[in-house]
């Protein structure tokens, strides 16, 4: 404890309670110095030396800068009160002999004296370990501060005459002062030279590492960093660790290929080949360059003779959009380990920093670090600090001082070190690795380097960067660097360093050698999250049909009844939940579901069958539209929750359920991880509106659509889109279904072959599913095929609104039972579909819109002349069955009716294909709202008004008499 705490707490074993408030604090505080203890000597805090103390309080009281600044610091620390320490009264003692020891116990004078220094000293202690990496030698190529900022802090020893801001001297630098217990530089040592203290905090914290912690607001994490770096020798290395730090140099190559080749231990000749133009790939899909291409690799930890698994993710070059990815598949296998203190499983991160600092998801990515359903348990972040982001200069690439400073938000520790210290490098990794196994918390690593060439093989970084390329053109590369180090000191010779050079050049010219006989690239090679047993052991399908998804009524019975309940004893509900569940227990009753409900259902069945669910997104516990309610709440008890899902069976699987942070980029991001990790879970991300999905468009386009495309990667991940136009305004209506059907992969003018595999062969062949489902038993029904099928697609559903209460959005338990299954296509089961050739017009439509229709054609008396068919599954789209609708038909209006506008929604989607059925023999005419740049109209009369018009032109069969397609 530094003399300042040490003072106040002093006061405390007196019997002293310093209050907030000035006048009891004053009372109580002098109270504390004018008592004696019982000794042959006078103690430090009474007699004469009490009487200054005293004194300077009062003046502190009246003015706080009448005093000298360090009285100003100890008063105030004093009114605000420290904690009371059992030991006090040694210290005390201990501090006593150490006053008179210096002849000044006696001397008030001498005693303030004293003081001010010891307190100076502390301060100084601290300006070091606060702002000494400003002054750091970071920067290996000597020309910029690796905190854009040349200002020196001017409460650092960096010159003699700035001992005058502590009020000290240059004839105190012989003096021998206490170390305070905030600091290890001492060692075994109690007391220092103020010379060899300064010497010692230079070494720490202004030389090759910089160190930012003191911003965390755990004493115990700030000690355990202090004790790391501060210790003098804690940073050796012995000559073998040094020899094989040099062999590593040795193999160094740039940038990912590096960490295939060194960390992942991917085969050379499979990285060399991947150089040769005429190489053909083998796998399906269109592939991904080489510098973005994933590995998963088991090794052997050399250390500990123990199997260690390397994933390294493929990515886009969209920068840092693969973090929360990560994220999500560490705390996959985490969870799938029973890993829940992250002792099995971990994630390293590599940043580069402009990226660090620019990109808004590594923000993001953060704030999920420390949520319960999303923490991995601490996180190493490393920044490849190259001081340039492809052409642009840091100091205008960032506001901030360092790339590092968004990991300040959660307290993460931030360790710069110059990277041309390979040593400091090394010793600075450790200490990050053993920080996260003992706190479980995030830490970064700052690797201060520079690009030895432009961004890419054939870039100039000198058009712009040209006196920075100067410097790099005449920079010792590091290998030569350290190689010569250790040749100087003896720790290998130059003929040994030569011969590892030579070592290694032969394993590469051996592995280049090799790589000419491959003429054929398999990506499957490049898997970074192979699942095995799921598929055959040429990576396919082991079969190619879908099971029925219908399950036993006493099944949807049992879920329903667990749906209703309460299944913890003394829980209290809101009395609003208590109608809720209680009309789901009347419904299970009357064999009947709505929306809500089936979807319990169809989470339920999969926990029995062994399967994880997880639902995660923005209020996703409650729903909303307060429709869900997975999890209740006790009315009565802080944090008190029950989830009735997992009291189904005594044997489950969880049922994982988390509402999110407010972000869709990083929590699709980590979801789509943790889907990642195995094929036997279903996960699910729902937007708070469809009309959000967009902020995290760089995951749906760069992953999710293209990630089987680009890595032969599947992925079931499923996701939950509210979508409709109510008149909600345009941020509150529009998944834009138009947006994923664009960037499905069919091919709209090819006319399939039909087989009785058609519909999951066209499922396997597709890169994801588009479904608009309009009664809660098909929703049910896909998201239990979501689990069935022999393969993983991404499965995108418009998920209603208005329809979670709409009074006839029901589905029976007929259609949901053993031997039912999802129906792509719902076709006119009314008077027009018993007498067809009567019919004059069929509307096609998808998903709520279709509950207007309906309402709209009975209003007209039009039920045997127009038929309304339903697509529930829009992409892959359905050929085989819409063809049988538009022959049992032959005579009518073909329409495709949508709630969206012209310009979105389906109809640019569905018209060619819908074409290249027909041959292009029969239009198919669009009804709906026009062309608009907005999703939808915010004005509720403006929508109504909209719909009367499209829903009067859906129903005038004369509409389209005279008009040309």
């Amino acid at each position: 404890m530094s003399h300042l705490k040490l003072f106040a707490a002093t006061l405390k074993w007196h019997g002293v309670k310093l209050l907030e408030k000035q006048d009891i604090a004053r009372k109580v505080f002098l109270h504390g110095l004018r008592y004696a203890s019982s000794g042959t000597s006078e103690p430090f805090l009474s007699g004469s030396n009490s009487n200054y103390v005293e004194e300077m309080y009062y003046a502190w009281l009246e003015n706080p800068k009448s005093v000298h600044k360090s009285w100003d610091l100890f008063f105030r620390n004093a009114n605000a009160g420290q904690a009371y320490d059992p030991h006090l009264p040694n210290q005390l003692e201990r501090k006593a002999s150490f006053l008179q020891s210096h002849g000044l116990a006696q001397t008030p004078g001498k005693a303030e004296k004293l003081v001010e220094d010891h307190l100076a000293v502390q301060s100084l202690i601290r300006a070091y370990q606060i702002r000494g990496h400003h002054v750091a030698q970071l920067d290996p190529l000597g020309i910029l501060d690796a905190d854009l900022d040349s200002f020196v802090p001017s409460d650092l020893i960096t010159t003699i005459d700035k001992l005058g801001f502590y009020g000290l001297h240059e004839s105190d630098l012989d003096k021998v002062f206490q170390l305070p217990t905030t600091t290890f530089i001492g060692g075994n040592e109690n007391s220092l030279s103020l010379r060899e203290i300064i010497k010692r905090l230079e070494n720490t914290y202004c030389q090759h590492i910089g160190l930012e912690f003191m911003f965390i607001n755990d004493v115990e994490q700030c000690q355990w960093i202090r004790q790391k770096f501060e210790t003098p020798g804690v940073m050796k290395f012995t000559n073998e660790e040094k020899r094989t730090l040099l062999a590593r140099l040795v193999r160094s190559m740039r940038g990912r290929l590096n960490v295939l080749a060194n960390v992942i231990r991917k085969e050379l000749e499979q990285i060399f080949c991947q150089f040769d133009p005429k190489l053909e790939a083998a796998d399906e899909g269109s592939g991904d360059v080489k510098y973005h291409l994933g590995m998963y690799h088991e090794r052997i930890n050399r250390a500990t003779n123990k199997k260690i698994t390397l994933s390294l993710m493929a990515n886009p070059s969209h920068l840092e959009a693969v973090d929360p990815v990560v994220q999500g598949k560490t705390k996959a296998e985490q969870f799938y380990r029973g890993d829940t203190a992250g002792k099995k499983v971990m994630s390293i991160l590599l940043h580069g920093d402009a990226a660090f600092a620019g990109q808004g998801v590594v923000y993001e990515t953060f704030h999920l670090s420390d949520l319960p359903s999303y923490t991995t348990n601490g996180t190493i972040h490393v920044v490849v600090n190259n001081q340039i982001g492809f052409t642009t200069d840091p100091r205008m690439a960032r506001s901030s001082p360092y790339p590092t400073d968004v990991a300040r938000v959660v307290n993460a520790p931030i360790f710069h070190v110059n990277a041309d210290d390979p040593e400091a490098v090394m010793y600075v990794c450790s200490v990050a690795a053993e920080w996260r196994n003992t706190f479980n918390k995030d830490v970064v690593v700052d690797l201060v380097c520079y690009r030895r060439r432009g961004h890419n093989e054939m870039d100039e970084p000198m058009f712009t960067q040209p006196l920075m390329y100067k410097q790099i053109h005449k920079q010792v590369p590091v290998l030569k660097k350290y190689a010569d180090k250790l040749i100087a000191d003896g720790t290998v010779t130059l003929q040994e360093f030569e011969e590892e050079i030579a070592k290694y050049d032969r394993i590469c010219e051996e592995a280049y050698t090799r790589s000419k006989d491959n003429k054929i690239l398999h990506i499957k090679h490049w898997l970074d999250s192979p699942w095995p047993g799921f598929f055959n052991v040429d990576g396919e399908p082991k079969s190619m049909s879908c099971p029925p998804t219908g399950i036993s009524e006493d099944l949807l019975t049992h879920i329903g009844n667990v749906a209703s309940s309460v299944p913890v004893k003394d829980f209290r509900i809101h009395a609003g939940l208590s109608r809720i569940l209680r009309a789901r227990l009347e419904m299970t009753k009357n064999r009947v579901v709505d929306w809500a409900l089936a979807e319990y259902m169809a989470f339920g069945s999969f926990l029995k069958e062994g399967i994880h669910v997880r639902l995660s997104g923005q209020d996703v516990e409650r729903g909303t539209f307060s429709h869900r309610h997975h999890v209740l709440h006790d009315q009565e008890v802080d944090k008190r929750t029950c989830v009735p899902m997992n009291h189904l069976w005594e044997q489950q699987a969880p049922y994982t359920v988390c509402n999110s942070s407010l972000s869709e980029y990083g929590v699709l991001g980590f979801e789509l991880g943790f889907a990642m990790a195995s094929p036997n879970a279903l996960v699910c991300w729902e937007a708070q509106f469809g009309d959000f999905h967009n902020t995290a468009q760089c995951i749906i386009d760069q992953f999710i659509s293209s990630g089987q495309a680009k890595w032969v990667r599947h992925n079931g991940i499923v996701l939950l889109l509210p979508h409709g136009m109510e008149g909600m305004g345009p941020e509150h209506s529009s998944a834009r279904p138009e947006r994923f059907l664009q960037m499905s992969n069919d091919d709209s003018d090819a006319y399939p072959e039909f087989s009785e595999q058609f519909e999951v062969s066209q499922l396997y062949e597709c890169n994801w599913i588009v479904v608009n489902c309009s009664t809660p038993a098909n929703y049910f029904h896909v998201l239990r095929r979501q689990i069935l099928l022999p393969f993983r697609k991404p499965l995108i559903i418009l998920t209603p609104k208005s329809l979670l209460r709409h009074p006839e959005a029901k589905s029976s338990f007929d259609e949901m039972v053993a031997g039912t299954t999802f129906q792509r296509v719902i076709p006119e089961n009314g008077l027009a579909a018993h007498a067809p050739h009567e019919v004059k017009r069929v509307i096609f439509c998808t998903g709520k819109v279709y509950y207007d229709l309906v309402k709209e054609r009975k209003n007209q008396d039009l039920e045997k002349q127009v038929a309304i068919t339903r697509l529930e599954q829009i992409s892959p789209f359905p050929f085989d069955l819409l063809k049988e609708e538009l022959e049992k038909y032959p005579g009518a209006d073909l329409v495709w009716c949508q709630e969206e506008h012209k310009n979105s929604g389906y109809y640019d989607y569905v018209k060619p294909r819908f074409r290249t059925i027909v041959n292009h023999t029969r239009p198919i005419w669009y009804v709906g709202r026009e062309p608009a740049a907005a999703a939808a109209t915010g004005n509720k009369n403006t929508h109504l008004v909209s719909l009367r018009r499209f829903l009067d032109t859906a129903f005038n069969l004369e509409a389209f008499e005279g008009k040309t397609f």
